[in-house]
């Protein structure tokens, strides 16, 4: 059994809206990546850690590598449950992994992204890669590792 089966998933629900779908009633390429980026932020709200936060602080955490496998389509209408875990660092890299799941329990997709932590704090001239997170969002990152429900909450 791998760690992430042992994690508990930070979850999503969301309905497939019209805005979402194509001419078909088929949901589109892209409302799948700002659901995965909601997903992502809305953990580490969850985790105690708000974006807007590491925002004010000069650090940013874009996406540098992205993976989308559709196995059906979601349509219009449908609910969807997105689980997220963070998956251990790799070097520089913030790896996530997402499933989005139909309401029969069927996998409509699956994705990883991976992130990398950047300081903007000199100016957006002065992009800076860190290889290490400051120690507070350290602790943040494992816990999202963790998963939700661990009773740690770490705040900016």
């Amino acid at each position: 059994m791998t760690e992430q089966q042992h994690q508990r998933p930070w979850h999503l629900e969301r309905s497939v809206l019209p805005q979402h779908t194509d001419h078909a009633g088929v949901m589109w390429h892209g409302s799948y990546l700002a659901w995965l980026e909601e997903a992502r932020v809305e953990a580490l709200r969850q985790a105690g850690l708000a974006y807007s936060d590491l925002s004010e602080r000069g650090l940013e955490l874009p996406v540098v590598s992205l993976q989308i496998d559709y196995r059906q389509a979601l349509l219009h209408g449908e609910s969807i449950r997105l689980e997220s875990w963070v998956l251990p660092q790799q070097g520089v890299k913030l790896p996530w992994r997402s499933v989005f799941i139909k309401a029969d329990g069927s996998l409509a997709a699956e994705a990883r992204v991976e992130l990398v932590l950047v300081d903007l704090s000199q100016g957006p001239g002065q992009r800076r890669l860190l290889r290490k997170a400051p120690d507070d969002l350290r602790q943040a990152l494992e816990r999202l590792r963790q998963g939700p429900g661990s009773d740690s909450r770490v705040s900016l």
